[in-house]
This record gives C-alpha cells, structure tokens and sequence, in this order.
C-alpha cells in the first residue's frame, strides 16, 4: 500500500504537469533522482483444498509494478502493479519464486523467495514469541515449520479476532493495552486442508521502576513482607501537607519479629552513578520513629546497603533524606526493603502503622539553609521550611506555569491567628541590612486584594533580636511581587537594628486574621538592593501634588521634568504637566519613573496619554517593566496625529502577562531617532491613566 501511495502521488503529479497548459512545469530532472525500487519481498497465501492455489502479493518500497516468475517451469512472467496479487497452481514441491520491481523511471531491483507448496500437515512447528526490549506491552512473534507455506498468529486479547499473516522469515509485533495473561496461537497452513498448531502463553506487566509513586493503574505494586509486617498500595488516608498525591504505601507491623518489614523488587539494577541519596516521603504515628531504608541484590542478599533515619513528624507527612554516599557502586542493587522501628516488634496497632510514598533519587544532599534569591527551583526540589502555631505549607506547582516550582501556604481551621512559616533553618548568609537597602520582596498569588502579609527576620541564635514589617496584596488569583520595607517596622515591634545580624525569616500570611483555609502561594524571596521607589507616586499621573516628589531617571539624553502647563488649553487644562526634551544621545533616550506599589493590570489593561507633540508622526513607547528585573517588561508604542495641541492617545496592553510585577512607567518619544535638545524635541505629557 505504501508503493501504492507513492506511485499514485507521482501519477497525479505528472497529470498535472501535462495537464495545465498554461503551466510552465517542464523541469522533470527530479525524476532521474529516483532511487531504485527497495525491501522486496513477497506474501504467499495458498487455498487449504489440495489444489496448490497460491496467491502471490509483492510488495516494495518505490516500486510500481513488478515482474513474477514462479519458478515452476512456466516460460513466462506475468505483470503485477503495485498493490495487485497474481495467483498460480502449483504442484507439491519447492520453488523459486523471482521478482523483478521497477520505479516510474524504470530501474529495477529483483529478488528471489522460496515458496514450500505441500498438502501434507505442517511439521516441526516452532514459535518464537519474543518480549521487545523497548516496550514491555509488545511481542514480537516468528515461526519455522516443515511442509509449511505461510502462518497465522492469534494475539488473544480481543474477541471474534482477525489474525495476523506471515510468512517464514518474518517477525509480526503485536503491541498489548493492558496487563493480563494472554495465549498466543500459531498456525502453520500448507496446501491440504490440515493445519499444525501451537499455543503459548504471554504475561504482560508493568514493571516496577523508579520512582515509586503508587499512581499507575497497571504496575502491580508486589510488596513481599515478612517477619510479621505486610505492606502494599491503598488510597491516600491523608491528604493534606506535602502529600496530595491518590495512592500511597502502607505497613503495617506485627509480631513476632523485631526486623519484620517488606520488600519490592525493581525492573533494573539501581543505577547509583550519579544519584547517591534517596527522598520517601513518610507517615509516621510519632515522633522518634526509626525508619531503615536498605537495597539488595538481586539473588544475594548478602550484597547489600542499609542507612536508618528518625521521623521529626507525628501523623503528617514528611520528606525523609537517606545519604548514601557511601555505597558501594561495584556491586548490583535491585531490591528496596523497608523496615520500620527495627529492634522493637510490632503488635499491628495504628502506633505501628506507617505509609511511605515518592521513593526516588537524587543527585545530592538538600541544604539546610536559604540562599537568597530563591525561587523554589533547586535541582532537587528542597527548600525545607518550619510551619507553627498551625500553618501548613507544602511544596506545589504555579497555576500559570506548571514547571514552575512555588510554596503553598494555608492556615487551615484551628490555627493560631498569627501562624506563620519559617524559611528553612535560615538564611546561608546574613541580610545586607544598610541605611539605604532596608527591603525584602517575596512573589505572591493571593485570594484576595486587601490581605496583609507580614515578614519576620531575626537572629536565629537570640530570637529576641528581630524586627517586622507589613505589606499588603492588591490583586486577587495573580502574581505580584510584595515589597516588604524593615525600616517601617510593624506597630508594636522592634526597629531595625543595622548593628545586629539577621539571618533568618519567616512570612505570615493573612496575619492576625482568624484562620479561614485561605490558600496562598508565594515565591521568588529576595533582598532588594536597588533603590526604593518614591513613596506615595501612584496611577494616575496628573503631576498636581504639591507634597509628592515627581523623580524620574533619565537615560541616554531623555530628560524629564514636572513644570507648568506652557500650553493650558483644549482638553488640557491643568497647571501641572510632565516635560520630556530628547536630547542628543541614544536613539532610546527617554525617562522612567517608578510608583510605590505594583501596577494592577487585574481589570484594566488600557492606558490613555495626554500628549503635546511639536509635529505629527512623533512616536510615544509606552513601557512597564519589573521594578527590579527589567528583563520582565511591556509595551506599546502610539504615534501622534496632531501638531502644538493635545491629544490624548491609547495604549492597549491586553496582551500583557498580569502574573508579573510591573512598577516603572518608561516613557521615549520619537524611538530610532536620535534628538537634538531642539523644540522640535520637546514633548509635553500628562495624565497617564489605566482606563
């Protein structure tokens, strides 16, 4: 069939050159690039009646017809075209059956085949039914027999089946979609109307491999206990931390022996080449809990590596760390064995009732302590915290982007008001507390707008040194980037001391607020050294405060200014307006003037202009950028339509990604051409809004 489509394709191709007249298609020189005709071969399909009826099929890649001779004696050679069969009597006995494949172009490959012709019953019928070392749903099957001329094969996995057809030489795959046990039946068919037989039976299954979640369908999780504990896969008792996953392990221990636990064995030796410690997230009934995690050889359980760890944790999930550093990397590990409490014997109560889940490994050991920036994206996905008073906070995915590694925070009913969340064991270096970088920032994605965020930084050897300070979300299921400013301590708290060491924090979300199950992420925590953002400057900009502070930066021979209105009038009307003269510089030259809060795009995502322009076509960009990482911008640009009166234009930032932190307004007039200090490059603008 794949020929035949081939050659039909050039066959229309060629029509439509000869056909279209007014075409000047003439260039046939691809033609001659035609390769040969390849991978000959022929399926033969005889009538089980005695009469030696063979159908003969060819088959090739790039051919279109081919040339049959069968081989008997018989003088002459009949024509198949692709896709075609030619059937043939033959007498009982062996042939050589030869053909001869041509391409559009005429160059030919030939082959030979032997063809069995017999109306005895096949003999010595041997079935090879082969698991593919790619994918363990599939067989792949071939046969040999005497007296045969073709086969069929039954897979078993569906009714009223149609079998499969080939011939000696062949292998057939067959790609099963679900585990199970299957017979798989072979039938060799000569010329008569007996056929000889054979069955053999296919286990299908999905091996267990690492990391062992418990989440497949199809992997039979085969925990083998013993000395008194049992263990296999159940649903998730406890969904709740840093576990929210369907199906769990769990075992439970009982008498008689103090070594009792469970083993499973792996599809593949463990491969310890680059990954030398294991995470399992653990469910322990208390606290002090030993949990000892050991691997075996496959037949010699003398072979082997053990490491036992503490449960920190009573009836909540924790993520276990197990270093083996150490092992010895010569040897071959296939079994993983759990035992629990080891040395104590079990009595098969909930106090001996333990669930285990997401065994896997890692390149190296989790740190203990936070280096600034973070963003949740360590190799190994550990950056540890310490909730109190209640709070609960799980590792978990941004809604925005799910490769993005976040925290969830939630102050689920019965936590204490002030709850919060300590970051690790601290900080890996002391914050650069200065008189001029007092800042923290943290990305957060809050329910709501309106919800105090407080942030907490002390010394993690006296807690009594420390200092707090409050910021508040503006934007309800988006992120914004929350800056926390510690020389605005919060009510009731110590100032900042720049004499003392800071060198931990902790973040309370919803603070003082009665716990509600307000589910909060946040991300991105880091010590902000640029300069802070003039206090009070917010949208819309009229430039008409007498007591705000109007300071924008200037770059590459912008230059901006807050003066009064020299050309008072039309739909301007007021005393105050921004005065931007592009002088001789870069052709980007403008201005930037940062607000005192992020901008919310939650609604609106229109901004609208005033703007006094010396000529028509003057271009205005319109930009907002990150106030800290100017990779992280938007923005438009507007032309003007009128000279030496206002105008006000329309910037549309629908497209703009609101997840993100935009604080700077970036103002460049006429961008790609350099100014000259002239009137002719002196703009007036005012009231930039978000309509």
């Amino acid at each position: 069939m794949k020929a035949l489509k081939y050659f039909l394709g050039m066959v229309f191709l060629l029509a439509v050159v000869a056909g279209c007249k007014k075409a000047t298609y003439t260039d046939v020189a691809f033609l001659e690039s035609a390769t040969a005709p390849d991978k000959l071969s022929a399926f033969f399909d005889i009538t089980q009646d005695n009469t030696g009826l063979v159908t003969i099929t060819p088959n090739g890649e790039g051919s279109t017809k081919f040339d049959i001779f069968f081989g008997d004696g018989t003088a002459a050679s009949v024509s198949v075209t692709a896709g075609g069969n030619v059937q043939h009597r033959y007498a009982e006995g062996v042939y050589t059956v030869k053909m001869v494949a041509y391409n559009i172009t005429g160059k030919t490959t030939e082959t030979t085949q032997k063809l069995t012709v017999s109306f005895k019953a096949p003999e010595n019928l041997d079935a090879k039914v082969v698991a593919d070392a790619a994918n363990t749903f599939k067989i792949n099957v071939s046969a040999t027999a005497t007296y045969e001329t073709f086969f069929r094969v039954y897979f078993g996995d569906v009714p009223n089946e149609q079998p499969k057809a080939f011939n000696e030489g062949d292998v057939v795959s067959h790609t099963y979609i679900a585990t199970g046990t299957y017979n798989v039946r072979v039938v060799a068919l000569s010329g008569g109307v007996a056929t000889t037989e054979v069955t053999k039976q296919v286990i299908i299954v999905d091996p267990v491999v690492l990391p062992i979640t418990f989440e497949s369908a199809s992997v039979i999780y085969n925990w083998a206990g013993f000395g008194g504990a049992n263990a296999g896969k159940i649903a998730n008792p406890d969904k709740s931390g840093i576990n929210n996953s369907n199906f769990v392990g769990r075992m439970v221990k009982g008498a008689p022996e103090v070594w009792a636990g469970a083993a499973i064995t792996l599809a593949n030796p463990i491969n310890f080449s680059a990954n030398k410690i294991w995470r399992m997230k653990a469910w322990s009934p208390r606290v002090g809990a030993k949990v000892l995690f050991k691997v075996e050889n496959l037949t010699d359980g003398s072979i082997f590596f053990e490491k036992e760890v503490t449960s920190t944790v009573a009836n909540g999930w924790e993520d276990l760390v197990i270093d083996y550093s150490a092992i010895n990397t010569a040897n071959v590990y296939q079994k993983v064995v759990l035992i629990f409490d080891l040395g104590t014997a079990g009595n098969g109560t909930a106090n001996y009732t333990w669930y285990f889940d997401d065994i896997r490994q890692v390149a190296s050991l989790p740190t203990t302590n936070w280096t600034l920036p973070a963003n949740m994206d360590d190799a190994n996905g550990y950056y540890g915290v310490i909730d109190f008073e209640g709070a609960v906070t799980a590792d978990a995915a941004d809604p925005a982007n799910a490769a993005n590694k976040v925290k969830r925070s939630t102050k689920p009913a019965g936590a204490q008001p002030w709850a919060g969340t300590t970051m690790g064991a601290g900080f890996a270096t002391k914050l650069p507390f200065t008189a001029s970088n007092t800042r923290m920032s943290v990305k957060v994605y809050s329910p709501a707008a309106g919800i105090k965020v407080r942030l907490k930084v002390e010394n993690r050897a006296n807690n009594a040194m420390t200092c707090e300070t409050d910021a508040t979300t503006t934007v309800a299921n988006a992120w914004e980037t929350l800056t926390f400013n510690f020389a605005n301590q919060g009510a009731g708290t110590a100032a900042l001391n720049l004499s003392s060491t800071y060198d931990m924090g902790s973040i309370f979300f919803d603070f003082l607020a009665p716990a509600s199950g307000k589910v909060f992420l946040w991300d991105d925590v880091a010590f902000v050294t640029s300069a802070p953002p003039p206090a009070g400057v917010a949208l819309p900009l009229d430039f008409q405060s007498t007591t705000l502070t109007y300071a924008f930066t200037d770059f590459n021979g912008g230059g901006s200014t807050v003066i009064n209105n020299p050309k008072v009038g039309g739909i301007n009307t007021s005393t105050k307006v921004g005065q931007m003269i592009k002088n001789d510089g870069e052709v980007w030259g403008g201005s930037w003037i940062a607000m005192a809060n992020p901008i919310n795009f939650a609604t609106t995502k229109t901004f609208k202009v005033k703007v006094y322009s010396p000529r028509v076509g003057a271009k205005l960009l319109l930009k907002v950028e990150n106030i800290t990482d100017g990779g992280i911008s938007f923005e438009r640009e507007v032309a003007t339509t009128k000279a030496n009166e206002w105008e006000e234009l329309t910037f549309n930032f629908s497209a703009i990604d609101a997840t993100k932190s935009y604080q700077k307004i970036v103002l460049i007039f006429d961008l790609g051409t350099k100014g000259d200090g002239s009137a002719n490059f002196t703009f007036l603008f005012d009231d930039i809004t978000l309509n």
